[in-house]
């Protein structure tokens, strides 16, 4: 490192870049759960495709986010003004929903043909429906092809022209084809200014320079992981838990992990993650693919580490995971992955987060949430005669601290979003909040206690489809050191007659108009 100066100015350089990105996506983006809910994420990546900056945006996107820009670099041949579209969870995305665009930068003195691009920038967001069985793409299903349009690394844009036939396929085969259109031109937006503002400082300071800094950020980054890595206590620290069940009669399905921690060998990994024991792929949509288990490690050990460390690939290179094929944290096509990206990758993250606990006690929360609580709620809206899809996850309590009870109603560990407000979910749906408040005591008790989820109850005001993809049902999140379990999750339908039903985890009704769908989602385990 030559100059550690000059290595923090990029560093946040880069940085802002993709906070940027992330902005122009947000301002001009048409749906609710990018405008409102921030369920998106951006990041800028070097000429060889290696991540060097993300924005504070979601962690499941982000850690997979390399994947998508490789699948599209091997797959495609990127000339100057071309922006590659993909959502394939088997060639580098995650689940259906989640449409990454991938845009390289060239910079002006380069020839189109005779140069790779210096840098490449990516934009991803979760679209409130693709197509599929269910409104809002996030149903029970049984194969990928029932989940929505799949979509590989392809041209959505080719010399600056955008591809009208590909553009016409993909909004043919959605309920809400205008508010698509409208977000994926955000996403458009949001890799226009990335490229526009590496070009501004390769300009300012050079390529040479820009690049070699890139590189030092990368070797920094491992530097700092190795250093950490280095002071846990050699050994193997093992964990396992369970999601309820899988939605299509299979359960509960375990997740287990085996951490082994050796002595420091320069370029050789310092901890060994190994999911060998996890359950083989399930019939219903909560399979993971390996980018979604590689993306719950890098979240897992990047919290480990100071704020300020670059969330750069170089942070991953002291650690190795092993993923069995044909597993649940692996799956292999056509399996059904929409609830792997939402709720395994939770699940994931519990587990590695219980066995660095083993290894770190002082440092470790006890178990979160543990679930997004993803609803989405289909039909057609009075108001307009159009299809509608509303699409949200709900927050939980945080695990308690070892050191301070954990927070409520947060949104925590993969999900880093927001919950609608009540006003646009209103103005923008035919729907009505009647009740959204902190779930009193459901946080676990211990000496420091678990943080409370949330109630959130939604009146429909047309008849409606309604589907949940939810878990921590029938096990609440974990305490440690003696901590009490948090509340599991519940759900209920309260119908316009006063009856009412509870839902299980993962279902999807049809309701009328006048029902009400009330969340509870779970509290944060107690610690001590």
């Amino acid at each position: 490192m030559r100059d550690p100066v000059e290595l923090e100015i990029f560093k946040s350089l880069f940085h802002s870049i993709a906070e940027e990105m992330g902005a122009a996506l947000r301002r001009t983006a048409f749906s609710p759960n990018i405008k409102e809910r921030r369920d998106y994420s951006c990041a800028v990546f070097d000429g060889a495709g290696e991540v060097v900056a993300m924005g504070d945006h979601m962690p499941v996107h982000l850690g997979s986010m390399p994947m998508s820009v490789r699948a599209a670099v091997e797959t495609l041949t990127l000339n100057a003004g071309d922006v590659a579209i993909l959502n394939d969870p088997f060639c580098g995305g995650t689940h259906l929903p989640d449409i990454t665009l991938v845009a390289p930068v060239f910079l002006g003195s380069q020839s189109k043909r005779a140069w790779k691009p210096a840098f490449y920038v990516a934009s991803r967001a979760h679209h409130a429906d693709v197509g599929g069985t269910y409104a809002g793409s996030m149903g029970i299903c049984r194969e990928i092809y029932q989940e929505g349009i799949r979509i590989p690394p392809i041209k959505l844009i080719a010399g600056d022209k955008l591809q009208d036939d590909v553009f016409r396929l993909l909004l043919n085969n959605v309920r809400t084809p205008e508010e698509r259109e409208g977000d994926l031109n955000a996403q458009i937006a949001a890799c226009h200014t990335g490229s526009a503002r590496l070009l501004e400082i390769t300009e300012r300071y050079g390529l040479a320079r820009v690049q070699r800094v890139m590189d030092e950020l990368q070797d920094y980054s491992e530097k700092l992981m190795r250093a950490f890595l280095s002071k846990v206590p050699h050994g193997g620290y093992e964990a396992e838990d369970f999601l309820d069940d899988d939605g299509a009669g299979s359960g509960p399905v375990r997740i287990a992990v085996a951490l082994t921690f050796q002595a420091a060998t320069a370029r050789k990994p310092l901890v060994t993650v190994d999911f060998t024991g996890s359950s083989p792929q399930v019939a219903g949509s909560i399979n993971a693919v390996d980018a979604i288990t590689f993306s719950a490690c890098f979240y897992a050990f990047r919290c480990l580490l100071q704020e300020d460390v670059p969330a750069a690939a170089g942070l991953m290179r002291p650690v190795r995971m092993i993923a069995p094929a044909g597993t649940v944290v692996n799956a292999r096509p056509p399996a059904a992955v929409a609830g792997g990206n939402v709720e395994t990758s939770q699940r994931i993250v519990d587990v590695l987060l219980r066995a660095l606990a083993k290894a770190m006690p002082d440092r470790v929360p006890a178990g979160s949430s543990g679930t997004m609580n993803n609803l989405t709620i289909g039909g057609i809206d009075e108001r307009t005669g159009e299809p509608f899809a509303y699409y949200e996850t709900i927050a939980g309590g945080m695990g308690a601290r070892p050191d301070r009870a954990g927070v409520s109603g947060v949104h925590t560990h993969m999900t880093n979003s927001l919950n609608t407000p009540a006003e646009a979910l209103e103005y923008a749906y035919p729907l009505r909040v009647t009740e959204y408040s902190l779930r009193k005591n459901s946080g676990g008790a211990g000496k420091f206690r678990g943080g409370d989820g949330i109630v959130r109850e939604v009146e429909l005001l047309a008849d409606s489809e309604v589907t949940l993809l939810a878990d921590r049902r029938s096990r609440g999140p974990y305490g440690l050191r003696g901590g009490s379990d948090g509340a599991a999750g519940r759900t209920e339908v309260i119908h316009r007659d006063g009856t009412s039903e509870t839902l299980p985890g993962k279902t999807s009704v049809r309701l009328k108009k006048g029902d009400r769908v009330r969340i509870e989602s779970p509290g944060g385990g107690g610690l001590g």
